[in-house]
């Protein structure tokens, strides 16, 4: 039985999108139980809370606070202890799921998830990876998102060590391809601390630690050149909004061409099917659920503004990470590149706060970010 903790609180609007969302993830997985952690007295008042209350694979926890998507840092992590989020990463930590799900606010879901968990023993800062459509009918998995926003070439390797055992988990690929993300494939181009992490990466590479493809650019994460993406926090989380944004732009589109003169609505009616399909493509409800890298447990993180089907999604990628042993094959892979990453000890980048918890991003489904 997959154990999956729930914050059925967290997200713009709570319990309106997480019990449909419950519900519908439980019909559809008979192997799974959920522990679903909120304010009893909101969730009471939800009209599917008989049906989850009564059902045999659902438990239902309370929680006296809420972390709001407003709330500071200190405050969601020193002041509110009892909150659904934090309740619900407690079961992590207490063994009594293997997996947490929550669409709260990021920079508080990171910061308690780290506070509670603790990071794994060779790795410095998590990590937020998700994945972005591309162009072969799948996605790449691009790390980092948003969570660290200065790196050393230290940490890029780490992510890339990371991100390989969570493709190598849940999409069955053994050995998943490696770009690091530059201005140009050439290694003499970039920063100095994209230089050093392609030497890094190919010294991995090299020592069988990674299958790395070498410097690639951002049109590549669309093209699907290779299965992952390593990046810093900033530049991740700019491609995840142009991403978001392509979403809307061919939705908005669409809708467009209906509200013109009749020769563009029999040219959209004929394009219908096509245009259709292609949105269907890129929405970005269908890859809602970020892995939290890098931490003693595993934390899903949905979108804010999730709906009841994305949410579904996010709960169906950390039952795939829990039923794939995720969090062992993270643990494997960075034991078996322990050395190379004992070699590129972090150093602090000049100027860059050593804390790793500036995080401004929110994932997948088009939204502003909470």
């Amino acid at each position: 039985m997959i154990r999956i903790a729930v914050d059925a609180m967290g997200g713009d609007v709570g319990p309106a999108v997480t019990l449909p969302a419950c519900l519908a993830f439980l019909d559809a997985h008979p192997d799974a139980l959920l522990l679903l952690v909120g304010q009893p007295e909101v969730l009471a008042a939800h009209p599917l809370h008989a049906r989850l209350q009564s059902h045999a694979r659902c438990e239902i926890i309370g929680a006296s606070e809420v972390v709001t998507m407003d709330d500071p840092l200190d405050v969601a992590l020193r002041r509110k202890k009892n909150s659904s989020m934090r309740v619900a990463i407690n079961q992590v930590k207490e063994g009594a799921a293997q997996v947490a799900v929550s669409a709260g606010n990021t920079g508080a879901l990171m910061a308690i998830a780290r506070y509670v968990l603790k990071t794994v023993e060779g790795i410095d800062r998590p990590a937020i990876a998700s994945q972005l459509p591309n162009a072969t009918g799948g996605a790449t998995t691009v790390l980092d998102l948003g969570a660290n926003v200065d790196c050393t070439e230290a940490h890029l390797l780490q992510f890339a060590v990371m991100g390989s055992a969570l493709v190598a988990a849940i999409g069955d690929n053994p050995a998943p391809s490696v770009g690091l993300l530059n201005i140009g494939e050439e290694a003499i181009k970039g920063s100095e601390v994209i230089k050093k992490a392609g030497k890094l990466l190919r010294s991995a590479s090299d020592s069988g630690d990674l299958n790395f493809y070498g410097n690639i650019e951002g049109n590549d994460i669309f093209k699907g050149t290779t299965d992952i993406v390593v990046c810093d926090g900033f530049v991740g989380n700019v491609a995840l909004k142009a991403s978001e944004g392509l979403a809307s732009m061919i939705g908005a589109f669409i809708k467009a061409e209906f509200s013109r003169n009749i020769f563009t609505k029999m040219a959209a009616i004929v394009a219908y099917p096509v245009l259709t399909a292609f949105k269907k493509r890129v929405d970005h409800r269908r890859y809602n659920g970020a892995a939290l890298l890098g931490l003693q447990g595993l934390v899903f993180k949905s979108h804010g503004s999730a709906d009841a089907f994305a949410f579904e999604r996010a709960l169906n990628r950390a039952y795939d990470a829990a039923r794939n042993n995720l969090l062992e094959r993270v643990r494997e892979r960075i034991a078996h590149a322990a050395p190379l990453l004992v070699a590129a000890q972090c150093a602090p980048l000049p100027g860059a706060a050593p804390a790793a918890f500036s995080i401004s991003v929110d994932l997948p489904v088009s939204t502003t970010a909470h």
